[in-house]
């Protein structure tokens, strides 16, 4: 009985513990990675833009074109080092990140995910699965549970999402040839079957690029057309161009708010989105110092990493306004973009 008083007790106190943190303003942090080619690494800012720390992933950078490089789940982050053909994990330790495992990957990896207790890596080429095991899903299994072709498998996949039951990503292409597609997942979570073209798709489909999920939606841009599209079941329901500004390419999202950053406008735009609507509500939400390469949102704080070699982190308020807290100069090859709680 003590002994259940004793873990009762010290629950209690760290769920008090957790509320007093998050209400005095737990620090978020972002995380990026150089993308160097010969040697990437991960780094760690605080939600002020400060470097905390950098840690050597073991494998070589050189991705480009992509969004999702870098993803964060619970204590655990995963980047992809695309010269190396294999994805990094990282989990927290009480003095930061340390690296704790390399997952060899299929094809070169450009994009992951994580869902349904697995990491999803999407390389150029193929998709694949990898299982979540240990303790709450600490450890990875280094050999996939599932492989798929992807539909154009030509070197240009973009972006890996996580629906209900399947995956969807994007391939930028040729002119006139990027896709949106859907591989399936087994009801544990591993992929099966092959790529399978979305329905729908506007006729000029000019270079699929970043997308966001949140349930059964997936909002997709294709950059080259100015265009925003949300996906369901399988099938592009809503299409919504992006106004003055052009070539939206990577999205976050919060509540009713969807954020897109364009380049070359370098410039964040602001939509409303709700059913199947998607809304541009404001046009110009932020300025960007260079073309955006990916957009993240986490802990009320949303992060853009851009071409020109900065990181750029803003607060964001209740009605979706953003506020430049610090633009830090960053290397300029870097890639992909989280944002996670700190300890």
């Amino acid at each position: 009985m003590k002994l259940r008083k004793n873990v009762f007790g010290m629950m209690l106190a760290a769920v008090a513990a957790a509320a007093s943190l998050q209400a005095a303003g737990n620090p978020a942090m972002v995380v990026t990675s150089s993308n160097a080619a010969a040697a990437n690494q991960l780094m760690v800012y605080d939600s002020s833009g400060n470097l905390l720390q950098t840690v050597n992933t073991g494998g070589k950078g050189g991705v480009s074109g992509n969004a999702g490089g870098i993803e964060a789940s619970g204590g655990m982050v995963a980047v992809v080092n695309f010269g190396s053909q294999n994805v990094s994990l990282f989990d927290s330790a009480f003095h930061g990140f340390r690296m704790s495992q390399l997952i060899p990957a299929a094809s070169s990896p450009v994009s992951v995910a994580f869902g349904n207790n697995h990491l999803y890596i999407l390389g150029t080429t193929k998709v694949e699965s990898h299982r979540m095991d240990g303790f709450f899903g600490s450890s990875v299994s280094s050999t996939p549970d599932g492989v798929a072709p992807l539909f154009l498998a030509d070197g240009s996949a973009a972006q890996v999402g996580v629906l209900p039951g399947q995956l969807v990503i994007t391939e930028k292409g040729a002119v006139n040839t990027g896709t949106i597609e859907t591989v399936n997942l087994l009801s544990d979570g591993a992929v099966t079957g092959v790529a399978t073209q979305v329905m729908d798709i506007p006729a000029d489909p000019l270079a699929p690029f970043g997308l966001v999920t949140r349930g059964n939606d997936a909002y997709v841009t294709i950059a080259h057309s100015n265009k925003i599209t949300l996906v369901r079941n399988g099938t592009v329901l809503t299409v919504t161009g992006s106004g003055t500004q052009n070539a939206p390419c990577w999205l976050t999202l919060e509540g009713p708010f969807l954020f897109s950053s364009n380049s070359p406008s370098m410039s964040i735009s602001r939509y409303a989105v709700y059913g199947q609507k998607i809304v541009q509500d404001a046009a110009v939400a932020a300025t960007l110092s260079g073309d955006p390469t990916d957009i993240a949102y986490g802990a009320g704080l949303v992060a853009v990493i851009d071409g020109s070699g900065h990181l750029s982190i803003f607060s964001v308020d209740e009605d979706g306004n953003l506020t430049l807290v610090k633009a830090d100069v960053i290397p300029t090859a870097a890639n992909g973009a989280a944002v996670i709680w700190g300890d």
